[in-house]
């Protein structure tokens, strides 16, 4: 297996070759981080945040969320929440279904992310 270098964002560019963040993370901050890594961790979440954001409207029922990954809406609901929780989605009750949306302050970062690791290799610092 070969590995590639990891592309940089846009926003990395100024902080090329320096260490990570420019220092060391504070507690919080990288509780949060973590939270979002475990949650960007298993394929079904994955899956199920490009559900959403390819949906009509930017917003998906739980309920259109379990034929297309395959699971058991109490399965996909445990993973919602861990997808709220890491603040990726944001969650609205209606009745007795739960809709779910890209979290805003999340969304640009997350695509950006995506869109450049999908992307070729990026030039190296």
């Amino acid at each position: 297996m070969t590995s590639a270098p990891l592309p940089l964002l846009a926003s990395d560019l100024a902080a090329c070759c320096s260490p990570l963040a420019g220092g060391a993370l504070d507690d919080a901050t990288a509780g949060r981080l973590a939270r979002v890594f475990h949650a960007l961790g298993d394929r079904h979440r994955v899956r199920l945040l490009s559900l959403i954001a390819a949906a009509d409207g930017g917003e998906a029922c739980v309920c259109d969320l379990t034929a297309p990954v395959g699971l058991a809406q109490p399965t996909v609901s445990h993973h919602m929440k861990l997808l709220v929780e890491a603040g990726l989605v944001t969650r609205q009750q209606r009745g007795k279904w739960a809709y779910y949306r890209l979290a805003p302050e999340a969304a640009t970062p997350l695509g950006d992310m995506l869109r450049v690791l999908l992307a070729a290799p990026a030039a190296v610092c």
